[in-house]
């Protein structure tokens, strides 16, 4: 009988805080393995937002499409390839962000996706409860 990996259930905070962590690993390991390329940073994210959308226990469902792009603007800083103070960092920040919009519609749509998809069968799955038990 083959035994089944326990599934995580994190809560709204916990997969907020998951996604984060994991996008900025992913940014550092861009940066030092893939001299900030944003577009291995992009590519990874919405395997992230995936398994945030999966992991997320039903109650905190609607968190998942939210800690997303929060998840992706935190992990872009190493990568994001700003110069200089302050000033440089923020424009380089805000420059990948807009510059690579696509990949973080990409993942919040698939982290959305995915949320509505385990929303449906839930709701599936309590209205045909009380025709089982009658």
């Amino acid at each position: 009988m083959a035994r089944r990996m326990p599934r995580p259930r994190l809560t709204g905070l916990g997969g907020g805080l998951f996604a984060c962590a994991a996008m900025v690993l992913v940014g550092g390991f861009a940066w030092l393995l893939f001299d900030s390329s944003l577009f291995v940073y992009g590519l990874l994210f919405p395997p992230v937002a995936a398994a945030t959308a999966l992991w997320v226990r039903p109650a905190d469902l609607i968190t998942a499409p939210i800690s997303a792009p929060i998840a992706f603007a935190a992990g872009v800083w190493p990568v994001s390839g700003g110069s200089g103070g302050f000033g440089g960092q923020l424009m380089g920040l805000v420059s990948a962000l807009s510059l690579h919009a696509g990949w973080l519609y990409a993942g919040t749509l698939v982290a959305a996706l995915i949320v509505v998809v385990r929303k449906a069968v839930l709701i599936g799955r309590r209205r045909a409860a009380p025709r089982r038990v009658a």
